[in-house]
C-alpha cells in the first residue's frame, strides 16, 4: 500500500497521515484519522455531565476532561447538545449489567432485590457522581430538544418495562398475586428506583435507603 505523507511543521519531519496528529490548544488535534478513543473520552463527558449537569458543564471543562482540543471535540461530535445525547447513551449501555439483574432473576422478588441492592451501591459509590445521569437529565430538563425529551422517556420505559416484565412472571410462578396490578408495582418500582437516585444526593444514611427498599418489595 502506498502512503500519503504528511509534513509536521513543528518537526520538520514527513510522516504517514494515517499516523499524523498535533497538539493544539487545549489538546489533541487530529489530522486524517482520529488518534484517540471514541469511548474513553466520551466516559469523561458523561463524567462531567453526572456530575455537574448539561447546563453547568462548560466547554472548556469537557475538553480538560476529554483531553481534546476543540477543534477535535467539534469534529466528532458536532456540539454540546449532541456530545449531552451521546453522553447518555453510553451510561445506558455500561448501566446494562445491573438491568440483566432483572432480566436473568431466578424470581421476581429475589431479581428485584438483587437490582435494588446493586442500585444503592452505586448510588453511593463515592468514586462516582451521585445520583444518577438520566434522573439528573430528567430533574433539569428544559431544553426543547425532543431527541434528548425522547431519549429520557425511552430510558424510563425500558426499566418500567423491565420491571413489569419481572413482575408477570412471578404471578404466572404464583409469587406475586394474581389480584394485584403488576402495572401499578412496574410503575411503583421505577419511581422507587429515581427516588433513591435523589435521595443519595442529600443523604449519606443508606439504612433510610434500604428500609423504602424493603417496604416496597413487601408490599409485591
Amino acid at each position: 500500500m502506498e502512503l500519503d505523507w504528511e509534513h509536521n511543521k513543528n518537526t520538520g519531519l514527513f510522516v504517514p497521515k494515517i499516523l499524523y496528529f498535533s497538539y493544539g490548544e487545549g489538546g489533541i488535534n487530529m489530522g486524517r484519522s482520529k488518534e484517540f478513543d471514541k469511548e474513553y473520552v466520551l466516559h469523561k463527558a458523561m463524567l462531567v455531565f453526572w456530575e455537574k449537569g448539561y447546563e453547568a458543564t462548560s466547554i472548556p471543562e469537557l475538553l480538560k476532561a476529554m483531553g481534546l482540543s476543540r477543534s477535535s471535540l467539534y469534529e466528532t461530535f458536532v456540539d454540546k447538545q449532541t456530545l449531552y445525547v451521546e453522553a447518555i447513551h453510553h451510561y445506558k449501555k455500561i448501566r446494562q449489567n445491573k438491568r440483566n439483574l432483572l432480566i436473568n432473576a431466578p424470581s421476581a422478588k429475589v431479581g428485584i432485590r438483587q437490582y435494588f441492592d446493586q442500585h444503592i451501591i452505586s448510588a453511593f459509590d463515592e468514586d462516582l457522581p451521585k445520583g444518577c445521569l438520566i434522573t439528573n437529565a430528567t430533574i433539569g430538563l428544559d431544553s426543547p430538544d425532543e431527541q434528548l425529551h425522547k431519549l429520557i422517556r425511552d430510558g424510563f420505559e425500558e426499566l418500567e418495562q423491565s420491571f413489569f416484565e419481572l413482575l408477570s412472571t412471578g404471578q404466572q410462578t404464583g409469587e406475586i398475586d394474581p389480584k394485584k396490578d403488576i402495572k401499578v408495582l412496574a410503575h411503583l418500582l421505577l419511581n422507587l428506583n429515581h427516588s433513591i437516585n435523589v435521595v443519595s444526593k442529600v443523604k449519606s444514611d443508606k439504612k433510610i435507603i434500604y428500609n423504602m427498599m424493603n417496604t416496597v418489595i413487601e408490599m409485591l
